[in-house]
């Protein structure tokens, strides 16, 4: 029980527990840990009292009789992109409901270095990974169907088939097809499509820009810029001197960005060349991050509700630990307009 001795205060252990409760040891280790049911009036008792004590269960000790750390490790390609920050904000806010806490790998957008830290995270014992934005080339191998029968697996912003992994992600089919019709409405037909390299993500925007420009009798295979990796701050300056020496030959009358990086870049590059957003030219970004309505002008972007990914990954993997049971989530994107479109064309002309 908790006691002051002077001005020392003891710890309330879980005999402390046991007794103010009423119940045994072993029966407050298991509302502690969670391993086995127990009854609801049990469970309530053993609750108020580990309030009333102030009681911290020891870590350690629930780890051993776990056979596994209350950690759970997240790995994101970069910690340039607000996008995996706003992500990892959703994660955190879940899991703080939880006894688990958070262990952060950066791959830098390398394959093999998000190889190691999912290895580095086994090795530590975690009790689960998520994965955000896994790179498309580990996708592909068999290392993460591997992993997933050794512990539980969730992905974020990737829509991949892969046994025993769960997988949370925004409709981002949907989403390029609501930014293309968004340019379609202001009369836009020659569109610039800017995207990086190695990522799901980048692989669907792709697919439905070629689908719907051929549809429309407009694709050129030349629109298709890739700018290399797509998630560092560098991003914002390779996308600007890139699209600079593109213009230089031809004028789009807008530029559908694969995120925010991109679109900032490219709003860089109309403006150096002295092309007027929107007046002159318009562009849009994906993922609504933070930094999108701090532009100048306001960047338009499709919004992909990062905390609701976060919120829904954690979600996902508490349900793979407690109850062995993978789901796979889509969420909406929608579009935010704000000041790098809404100047029709024909009002240019």
């Amino acid at each position: 029980m908790t006691m002051i001795q002077g001005e020392e205060r003891m710890k309330a252990t879980i005999v402390d527990v046991a007794r103010e409760s009423g119940v045994s040891v072993a029966t407050v280790s298991r509302v502690v840990n969670g391993n086995y049911p127990v009854r609801e009036k049990t469970r309530l008792k053993v609750e108020n009292a580990i309030k009333k004590l102030e009681y911290v269960p020891n870590l350690q000790a629930r780890e051993l009789n776990m056979q596994r750390s209350s950690s759970i490790g997240v790995v994101v390609p970069s910690f340039d992109n607000m996008f995996f920050a706003q992500v990892l904000d959703g994660i955190e806010e879940h899991l703080r409901q939880s006894s688990y806490s958070l262990l952060l790998a950066c791959a830098q957008n390398d394959a093999a270095r998000e190889e190691e830290c999912v290895r580095d995270f086994i090795t530590r014992n975690v009790s689960g990974v998520i994965v955000v934005s896994p790179n498309t080339e580990m996708v592909v191998s068999d290392f993460y169907e591997n992993t997933a029968a050794r512990l539980p697996l969730v992905f974020v912003n990737s829509a991949r088939e892969v046994a025993g992994i769960s997988y949370v992600t925004s409709d981002q089919s949907s989403g390029a097809r609501a930014a293309l019709e968004h340019l379609f409405h202001y009369g836009h037909e020659r569109i610039l499509f800017v995207q990086g390299e190695n990522s799901d993500s980048y692989r669907i925007k792709e697919k439905v820009y070629r689908s719907v420009m051929q549809e429309r009798g407009t694709f050129h295979e030349e629109d298709i810029v890739n700018i290399g990796e797509g998630n560092r701050i560098e991003t914002v300056e390779n996308t600007m001197f890139i699209l600079m020496d593109m213009m230089l030959g031809f004028a789009p009358t807008a530029i559908f960005c694969c995120n925010d990086l991109m679109a900032m870049g490219a709003v860089n590059a109309c403006q150096r060349m002295g092309r007027r957003v929107p007046q002159d030219i318009s562009v849009i970004g994906y993922d609504n991050t933070a930094l999108s309505q701090y532009t100048a002008p306001q960047l338009t972007t499709i919004d992909q509700n990062m905390g609701d990914l976060g919120r829904e990954a954690a979600r996902l993997m508490l349900k793979q630990i407690e109850e062995n049971v993978t789901e796979n989530v889509m969420l909406a994107n929608t579009v935010v307009e704000r000041e790098t479109t809404g100047f029709r064309v024909e009002e240019n002309e």
